[in-house]
Formats: structure tokens, C-alpha cells, sequence
């Protein structure tokens, strides 16, 4: 899931003026947010006379008239070739949900540094005054020009889906929905390790996922895709499967590519000797149900603060545990991959992330753990410096051989 927000406090003893301006107990978070989380900085020096020709008139103006003659000169001379928009619509983030575009920016400014600090990217948040599908397209396209991609974020589904298929159908930049593709790419990379240190392959799991949001249909197409044996999803009211008629047209897509086993009625019916649950919707899977998996059984509870699952509950069943949470091993963590994933797109000037980019991420993703494979690291830590690189080589790797980039 997206990256995990604590609120700490410390001695109560400590006073500060807290945001309504009286004093309260001094709070880190709000220390650390005040003023904002980034800045613009100069890469240029403008010391003098001569240095502001060159930077700006008359200089510029050289450089402005080769780029319209050759269009393709804007990755060299300006920073379109590594800089990212981070658009959101302030209606579905974290686990806050709909609380509008103004009280989504400490979020996009938290996504923007972590682009910076992982991935060496630069990103600018953007957070819209609208909500309606159509709007936000027409706004992106027209931002476009400055940007050399663009990540949507805490967009609600349904209209995410909507939202990113016309972005991309309109742009030639990667257009990517990380909390889709993110957590998809990072819950496959914990599979296929989980599945490695079990002795059993992709293609031999059948798993269950409770939520049928943007991460749950993106992580089930995902899975499929990349071998998995079968995947029953489940939404409020049970299992997404082709006999119900209040399926949403994303759901009865879904219930066509899913559920092979022909399951129906609900969650935890469905995990009665299923080799993988994967929580992506919040609220408590009753410990009778989780008994009830197949042995050496995964358990990716995902929802923060308080996984579906608790990881105690989970280790008397199942042979690994994951959640989204820091303070547990196995963090699923949308870091892990998308400084890289845009990283490489950028690097070779890709038109679009594919599926095979994704599929290379999360491959470079689960080596980098190697021969440390234990069931208390199928996933590395935000912070192994071998991440970034990886994935970056690997998805500009598979750019180039899937012909989407550019340079």
C-alpha cells in the first residue's frame, strides 16, 4: 500500500503552538510538516551579470528556439526527462479517504520526496479542485507538456480505472496509477519469494484477496498475468463472481478473468484451503477462516494501521506473513517500486509502463533478497540501497525490449 504515516507523541510536558495557535503537547509531525516538506532548488548558479544571460535572456532564448524546431531537444535541455506529476483528487487517500485536494497535500509532498530520495526523481504534487473523471483528464493533458510522466495517486475507484486508460490513450509518457500498479508490483515480488522458500511455483496457488477497490482488481490482474493459478476476489458483498448481477463494469470484467474454481458467497468460504490471502480493503478476517487455509499458507494483510489479519493470529497458520505496516517484517510497501519503475521509464524515455516492465520490477524486486530468503524477509527493506538500481535496470531493460523507448 502506500507509504505508511504515524502520527508519534512525545512528553505531553513539551508545549508548542499547535496548527489552532494555542499551545499543546508538541507533536513531531507537525514540526516536521511545518512550512511543507520540499522546495525548488537551482542547479545553475546565477552569481552574476553574465550568469543570468545565459540562464535566462538572452540566452534562453537560443535554447527555446532549437527545441521548437526540434521538439525531441526538450529531455535534453530542460528537466521534462526526470520530473514527475503526482495528481491527485483528494478522494481516496491513505486510509483518510475522500478529504479533498488541500488536505492531500502533506501526502503528495510525502510522495514527491520519496521519488527524490529513492529514485533520484524529481516530482511536483498536484493536487485538483475537481472530481469529475473528464475534468481531470482534459487538466492532466494539459499539464503534460512540462512533465516527463505522470503519477496518479489516491484517486477513488471506480473513475481511477477510467482516469488512467485515457490518460493513456492521449499522452506518450508513462501514465501510472501506484496504488494499482505499485502495490501489485510489490505483492508479486513477496510471492514469488513466498512461493520460492515454500518449493512451489505460481501457477500451483489459488489466493483469495478481500477488496475490490483500484489495488485489489489491479493486484488480481497482475497475479494472473504472471502465472498464478487462480484468484477469487472479494468486495462487501462477497465473492466477484459471474452469478451476481450488481456487478459494476469493472467487476464483471473481473469476475471473467477470475475464479477459475467457480467460488461464490463470501470471503471467508472462499479461503477454505486457499494457498494465499492478500487484504487490500481493511476490516477482520475471523480466525476460524484463516485456520482454515491450506498448509504453509501466505498472508498478506495489507490494511494500515490495523491489518485484516493480525500478525499474530497469522503466524499460527501460515508459513509467511506480510503486511503494509514498518514495525512488522515484510513491510508491502508501493516505495519499493515506483522511484525505480518511473526511474527506468525516464531513463530511456519510455512512452509507456507495460505489463512486462512491471513484471521485470517485481522480478528485479524479489532478487535483490537472494539467499537471505527467509520467512521473515521475502521482501527487502525500503532502505537496502540495492532496490532503486535494480528495478530502474531492469524496467529500462524491458522497455527497450518491448519497443516503448525512445532513447
Amino acid at each position: 500500500m502506500a507509504a505508511e504515516i504515524v502520527n508519534p507523541r512525545s512528553d505531553s510536558s513539551t508545549d508548542q503552538q499547535g496548527p489552532a495557535g494555542a499551545a499543546e503537547p508538541f507533536d513531531p509531525a507537525f514540526a516536521l510538516h511545518r512550512g511543507g516538506k520540499m522546495a525548488v532548488q537551482a542547479t545553475v548558479p546565477v552569481r552574476d551579470k553574465d550568469d543570468l544571460s545565459l540562464a535566462y535572456t538572452p540566452g534562453v532564448a537560443k535554447v527555446c528556439s532549437a527545441i521548437a524546431e526540434q521538439p525531441e531537444l526538450v529531455h535534453d535541455y530542460t528537466w521534462k526527462s526526470n520530473v514527475v506529476a503526482v495528481v491527485t483528487d483528494g478522494t481516496a487517500v491513505l486510509g483518510l479517504g475522500d478529504i479533498g485536494p488541500e488536505a492531500s497535500l502533506p501526502v503528495m509532498e510525502g510522495k514527491a520526496i520519496l521519488f527524490k530520495q529513492f529514485g533520484g526523481v524529481d516530482a511536483v504534487p498536484i493536487a485538483l479542485a475537481t472530481t469529475d473523471a473528464d475534468e481531470i483528464v482534459e487538466t492532466v493533458v494539459r499539464l503534460a507538456p512540462s512533465f516527463g510522466g505522470v503519477n496518479l495517486e489516491d484517486i477513488s475507484a471506480p473513475r481511477c480505472f477510467e482516469i488512467e486508460r485515457k490518460l493513456q490513450e492521449r499522452l506518450d509518457i508513462p501514465v501510472f496509477h501506484d496504488d494499482q500498479h505499485g502495490t501489485a508490483v510489490v505483492t508479486l515480488a513477496a510471492l514469488r519469494n513466498a512461493a520460492k522458500l515454500t518449493g512451489r511455483t505460481l501457477g500451483e496457488l489459488r489466493a483469495v484477496i478481500s477488496g475490490a477497490g483500484a489495488a485489489g482488481v489491479a493486484i488480481a490482474k497482475f497475479l494472473l498475468e504472471a502465472g498464478l493459478g487462480d484468484v477469487a476476489v472479494a468486495d462487501r458483498k462477497g465473492i466477484v463472481s459471474r452469478d451476481r448481477d450488481d456487478l459494476t463494469p469493472v467487476k464483471r470484467e473481473l469476475a471473467e478473468l477470475t475464479n477459475k474454481a467457480g467460488i461464490s458467497g463470501s470471503l471467508e468460504a472462499a479461503l477454505e484451503g486457499a494457498d494465499v490471502f492478500i487484504g487490500v480493503s481493511g476490516g477482520t478476517v475471523p480466525e476460524p477462516a484463516v485456520a482454515s487455509m491450506a498448509p504453509n499458507a501466505f498472508v498478506f494483510a495489507m490494511a494500515n494501521p490495523n491489518p485484516e489479519v493480525h500478525p499474530d493470529v497469522a503466524h499460527k497458520y501460515a508459513a509467511v506473513v506480510a503486511t503494509g505496516r514498518s514495525d512488522y517484517p515484510n513491510q508491502i510497501n508501493n516505495v519499493l517500486a515506483f522511484p525505480g519503475i518511473f526511474a527506468g521509464a525516464l531513463q530511456v524515455r519510455a512512452s509507456r509502463i507495460t505489463e512486462g516492465m512491471k513484471i521485470a520490477a517485481a522480478d528485479a524486486l524479489a532478487d535483490v533478497v537472494g539467499d537471505e530468503l527467509s520467512a521473515d524477509y521475502v521482501i527487502p527493506s525500503p532502505f537496502d540501497e540495492r532496490v532503486a538500481p535494480a528495478v530502474t535496470a531492469a524496467v529500462a531493460a524491458a522497455a527497450r525490449a518491448e519497443g516503448v523507448a525512445r532513447s
